[in-house]
C-alpha cells in the first residue's frame, strides 16, 4: 500500500496512477489523517463480496438459467409504451407506492 499526501498526489498524479493499474492501493494524507484511498476498479472486489453476503443472508441466489429478452418483456409491468425511459418508469413506480 502506497502512502501519499494531497499536495504529493496533485503533483505525481499520473505516477500514482501508473501504480494503482498495476494493482497497488494509494491511501491519500491530509496533515497526516487519512481521508481517501485510490484502488484499482477491477481489483476491488466490493461487489462480489456483497453478492457473497447476500446469498448468505438468503436474499439472492444465483441464477438458475439466463433470462431471454422475451422473457424479461413478460416480466416488465404492462401499460408502460415500449418508448418509455427507465426514469420515467421509476418515477412513476415510486410516485404510484406513495
Amino acid at each position: 500500500m502506497e502512502k501519499a499526501t494531497v499536495s504529493r498526489l496533485k503533483d505525481n498524479l499520473s505516477a500514482y496512477l501508473r501504480k494503482v493499474r498495476a494493482g497497488h492501493t494509494v491511501v491519500i494524507y491530509d496533515r497526516d489523517v487519512p481521508i481517501a484511498c485510490i484502488e484499482r476498479i477491477e481489483s476491488s472486489g466490493r461487489g462480489g463480496e456483497r453478492l457473497a453476503l447476500l446469498r448468505a443472508q438468503g436474499l439472492a441466489k444465483p441464477a438458475v438459467r439466463s433470462l431471454s429478452v422475451k422473457r424479461l418483456r413478460t416480466l416488465l409491468p404492462k401499460g408502460l409504451p415500449r418508448s418509455a425511459r427507465l426514469a420515467e418508469a421509476l418515477r412513476e413506480e415510486r410516485d404510484a407506492s406513495r
